[in-house]
């Protein structure tokens, strides 16, 4: 009896193949058939799931923020439950940063994807990782928890502090993708920082 094709399983296939053939020669070598040879599949198949090239990569771009929700799950559930802020704010600045092979994939290819947004408008109406507004909330109600308890240095304005630590945790990440810094480096300006927030 034949096997019954698991369409979203197949869909996954195809948008790994992607990320691998985007990580290996960037993003802008993709094509349906790089991918359908990355993929170990024909061409028709690549086409009879996406029916154009624009399709594939918004396919491919849904498929990582999956992956990036679940990542972010993952990382959350080894914290203790309540998650205390300064630990689920250290967990969303080292989930940022590209420390091992699997997740330099991830940012490079995520990132790529960030830059071609910038003249892609229908990729630019797509989520990039968790969503910038999911992150924003997540971050200061992190903040609010650890303001009420009395261990965040006094002051702060906790939305503009959780823009702030999305935009170190975006410029850090590229800054050690492109080599300019070490992963210890942006570690060692990540904990600098956290420890100018909880004194």
């Amino acid at each position: 009896m034949p096997r019954t094709v698991d369409h979203a399983e197949r869909r996954a296939q195809l948008a790994d193949a992607l990320v691998r053939v985007a990580a290996r020669d960037g993003l802008h070598a993709v094509t349906m058939r790089a991918v359908a040879e990355e993929a170990g599949v024909s061409l028709r198949l690549v086409q009879y799931y996406f029916d154009t090239k624009a399709q594939l990569m918004l396919g491919a771009l849904r498929h990582l923020e999956t992956r990036s929700r679940q990542r972010w799950a993952d990382r959350l559930a080894e914290l203790p439950d309540p998650v205390p802020p300064r630990a689920f704010l250290e967990a969303f600045l080292a989930e940022a940063l590209p420390t091992d092979d699997q997740s330099r994939v991830f940012h490079l290819v995520g990132t790529s994807y960030a830059a071609l947004a910038m003249t892609d408008p229908d990729l630019a109406t797509e989520p990039f990782t968790l969503g910038i507004d999911d992150l924003d909330r997540q971050l200061a109600d992190a903040l609010k928890r650890a303001q009420a308890d009395g261990k965040l240095a006094p002051g702060l304005d906790v939305t503009i502090e959780a823009a702030r630590l999305i935009s170190l945790s975006h410029g850090l990440g590229t800054s050690v993708l492109v080599g300019q810094r070490t992963v210890d480096a942006a570690t060692e300006i990540v904990n600098y920082h956290l420890n100018q927030l909880f004194p």
